[in-house]
């Protein structure tokens, strides 16, 4: 039965059934609560909640776990999230698994408590040194984060890598209708207390690190191939398609609905996976497509720049892409439908 919950107590709780037994973190607002909740919840089932000294302390508490083979969860927002890439590059490295939530505040710096999407390329492309990536996932309501959870756990222990829930400040303190998970019994990971947690390591001659290259490769491949997610509509027939995550994901197919039934013809792309970012669904678009017109809550264009590269790969040919940057909040179906027949009108300069 579904009972009303707020989005950052629903995720912690997910978590706890996912069989999550640590926690180590920092407050920071938009995402306090998942502290809050999880400082007495976790106890209650035998798990361990740290409250940090920092960031840094956090994230490498959360390396400790991950080699034991314990689900370990941190959650942070903005610069919070930014301290901890140094030890996200080390799971990582390590090749160990972990989840890592951001619920997303605008702004450089300290920036503001304003929920927004400014942090898609950090998440996408890495976050700290050097050549790994994260998969990051995109949940458009308080329902798909929670059925997120265990299936993200899932699979960053089958690929040995971190997987980040990117989410909206808005995402954690709205509160919608939420069926819980059943629990699942808490286990650990096979490589915990062996002494072998990692299976490879990267060596001081070039061989080793000529040899990790080519392993670790194969292994993203496999990933790009394997955990694509999106959702899609119209866009079989489509002369413009619209590509958005998240809650602006949400807004979008509102207005998309809206405009199909005025007679136009667009339709949209959801990513849930922003990395591997969904080629596939790219692949199903009409050719003749007039062009792509990302919907985002930053300042720049973010996401336009994937949405125009898979629509080259996936097309073979230059499609004009738009984006449409609403710097934070969430934009109302009203002003996307606006903004569109600008476009149409040709008012909007095109980004590619």
């Amino acid at each position: 039965m579904a009972e009303m919950m707020k989005g950052n107590v629903a995720v912690a709780e997910a978590a706890v059934r996912a069989g999550v037994r640590m926690y180590a973190g920092y407050p920071i607002t938009p995402t306090t609560e998942i502290m809050e909740y999880l400082s007495w919840r976790l106890p209650e089932v035998g798990g361990t909640f740290i409250q940090a000294e920092s960031e840094l302390a956090g994230i490498n508490m959360v390396i400790g776990a991950a080699s034991c083979g314990v689900r370990a969860l941190t959650a942070s927002s903005g610069p919070g999230i930014s301290l901890k890439q140094e030890g996200v590059s080390t799971l990582a490295d390590e090749e160990l698994s972990a989840v890592v939530i951001n619920m997303c505040r605008y702004g450089n710096g300290l920036g503001t408590l304003f929920t927004s999407q400014c942090d898609y390329n950090r998440e996408t492309r890495g976050g700290g040194n050097g050549d790994y990536r994260c998969i990051v996932m995109c949940p458009s309501s308080i329902q798909e984060a929670v059925d997120m959870i265990a299936e993200a756990y899932d699979v960053a222990e089958k690929y040995r890598v971190v997987v980040v829930m990117l989410g909206e400040g808005a995402l954690g303190q709205m509160m919608e209708p939420v069926e819980l998970p059943d629990f699942q019994e808490p286990k650990r990971n096979p490589w915990g207390f062996d002494g072998k947690y990692t299976y490879k390591k990267i060596g001081i001659f070039e061989r080793d690190s000529m040899k990790e290259a080519v392993e670790l490769n194969a292994k993203f491949k496999k990933i790009k191939e394997n955990e694509q997610r999106w959702e899609s509509e119209g866009i079989e027939d489509a002369e413009y398609v619209f590509v958005a995550y998240g809650l602006c994901g949400r807004s979008t197919l509102g207005a998309v609905r809206e405009l199909r039934a005025e007679g136009h013809k667009v339709g949209l792309i959801r990513p849930i996976t922003a990395w591997p970012f969904p080629e596939k669904a790219f692949r199903q678009i009409n050719p003749e497509v007039k062009g792509i017109i990302t919907v985002e809550a930053n300042a720049t264009g973010q996401l336009v720049d994937d949405a125009a590269l898979y629509t080259k790969k996936a097309l073979k040919n230059n499609v004009p892409a738009y984006a449409l940057p609403y710097v934070y909040g969430i934009p109302a179906i009203s002003k996307i439908k606006e903004d569109f027949l600008k476009i149409k009108a040709g008012e909007v300069e095109e980004v590619y």
